[in-house]
């Protein structure tokens, strides 16, 4: 077989396996945990090169975005809706929109790493915690935070500083595990839904300790401290 032959079929066989996975995880959402997703667009390899499914030859994310302008009306937890739309563009992305059945909190990979630990160890009550390939880590919470988040960050102090952390809610999405985002791969479960149905945690629960890490780690002399800890 020649190299050509040998690098096509890693291709089609790494595409086989994404699809499988993204099929699961569709399935896993709409069906075990009613979650609404919709379709997110995804790479396209032809005799062009490599594309984003939307078409537009300036697209200014190449398989980092909704395929439908409409993907919040859209969005399906209907397993047979779901199972219909995959299986028609089976490459697709899973979008997940936030302000429905989970807010997400994103933090700095590192901020949100340090904070995990501490959250562990506090034994506070926690949540899928999922990471992007862009170099964030996003904790799920129960939804209502993002329109919260002023409130509680000025009740903790920490209205006035500047932190790398935002709160993506109502008319927001995130990407869901094991989507590929564009050429920098996939996101994937820090830690993953637990099975069955389980209660989200209250943003006010992480929101003081995913605050102080990004603080530390934006600020000239926690930013030492972080990397030599």
């Amino acid at each position: 077989m020649s190299a050509v032959g040998e690098d096509m079929d890693i291709m089609l066989g790494t595409r086989r396996r994404t699809r499988a996975a993204l099929w699961q995880a569709v399935a896993e959402f709409a069906e075990e945990r009613g979650w609404p997703v919709a379709q997110g667009a995804h790479l396209v390899r032809d005799g062009r090169g490599i594309h984003c499914s939307c078409g537009r030859r300036t697209c200014a994310a190449p398989g980092m975005h909704p395929a439908d302008p409409r993907w919040s009306e859209r969005a399906t937890a209907s397993p047979a809706a779901v199972r219909y739309l995959w299986s028609q563009w089976p490459d697709s992305t899973v979008v997940v929109p936030t302000g429905r059945v989970f807010d997400a909190i994103s933090v700095p990979r590192g901020a949100g790493a340090r904070a995990l630990v501490r959250l562990e160890r506090m034994g506070t009550p926690l949540g899928p915690v999922l990471a992007t390939p862009t170099g964030r880590l996003a904790f799920l919470v129960a939804p209502g935070a993002a329109a919260e988040l002023p409130h509680l960050l000025y009740q903790m102090g920490w209205d006035d500083a500047d932190l790398d952390l935002r709160c993506h809610g109502t008319g927001d999405y995130v990407f869901a595990p094991p989507s590929p985002m564009g050429m920098l791969g996939p996101v994937e479960w820090i830690r993953p839904p637990a099975s069955g149905t389980s209660t989200l945690p209250e943003a006010r629960l992480l929101l003081g300790t995913l605050a102080y890490t990004c603080h530390r780690q934006e600020s000239p002399t926690g930013r030492g401290l972080w990397l030599a800890s």
